[in-house]
């Protein structure tokens, strides 16, 4: 089941988010949150859950692009309990993130920083209609070094 979180989800969100920060080769932030932090960043945007059996296994934030002119354009991140990735999670967290964006009012979903090495992630995006529009040599930076990213974008 995907839902809005609340805040029952945070404990578990946290963990599952932070996670992926100490991973360090998808998420854009470099340091993990409280859970007072993570409660705060997660009420401000739309953010999702994926439930199966009382246990959180993954989630999403949806948020826009931009401002103004651009305020049409979402952007969104994904991330799953690394216990709990290759069961196409992250596809059901992606296709309710598209009718979200819909429902919400945005006419384009947009990823700005898809890490090329994350092929599970290029390819899901791929078979579900995302354009890429190209590689941005060295756009994502970690201790190992620097990675090319991919922008990519769904018309809604």
């Amino acid at each position: 089941m995907i839902r809005v979180f609340n805040d029952d989800d945070i404990f578990d969100m946290t963990r599952i988010w932070n996670d992926a920060v100490l991973e360090n080769n998808s998420i854009p932030q470099t340091e993990t949150m409280s859970e007072q932090e993570a409660m705060h960043f997660f009420s401000d945007q739309y953010t999702a859950v994926y439930e199966e059996n009382g246990k959180i296994a993954g989630l999403y934030i949806l948020h826009p692009n931009n401002i103004g002119h651009c305020g049409h354009i979402a952007n969104a991140t994904y991330v799953v309990d690394k216990k709990m990735r290759g069961r196409h999670i992250g596809e059901q967290l992606v296709n309710d993130c598209l009718v979200q964006a819909k429902e919400l009012g945005y006419s384009i979903l947009q990823f700005n920083a898809v890490v090329c090495e994350n092929v599970h992630a290029v390819h899901l995006y791929e078979r579900l209609g995302f354009v890429n529009l190209g590689r941005i040599p060295g756009g994502y930076r970690n201790k190992e070094g620097d990675h090319d990213i991919y922008v990519m974008y769904q018309v809604l």
